[in-house]
């Protein structure tokens, strides 16, 4: 079942504290992005985080799932606690690495 586009931008409003929240139609779901990074996803009406040691020691108890089949780990937050979805995003995406720059063409 795919995600209703409603409830990805209910999902991306409850992130908008901590940053420029935005998301992209990806294989019939949603990427989500922080500031142009990449953190997690949307799937089944589900928000999926990456798991980082920030994001696992701020919520150890968070639930896990996978997003597809085939699809690594990722954190199960509750999309309804604004703070608490705000705030492991602004961790997580602390924890990733720095975008890559494409490279020019020659």
């Amino acid at each position: 079942m795919a995600s209703s586009l409603s409830y990805v931008e209910f999902a991306v409003e409850q992130m908008s504290g901590a940053g420029t929240v935005t998301y992209r139609r990806m294989f019939g779901e949603y990427g989500l992005y922080c500031d142009g990074k990449y953190f997690g996803c949307i799937c089944n009406d589900r928000v999926l985080i990456k798991i980082t040691p920030a994001g696992e020691a701020l919520v150890p108890d968070c639930p896990r799932g996978i997003p597809y089949e085939g699809g690594g780990e990722m954190l199960l937050p509750d999309a309804e606690d604004r703070e608490a979805l705000a705030e492991l995003v602004r961790v997580t995406c602390a924890a990733l690495p720095a975008k890559k720059p494409r490279k020019k063409k020659t």
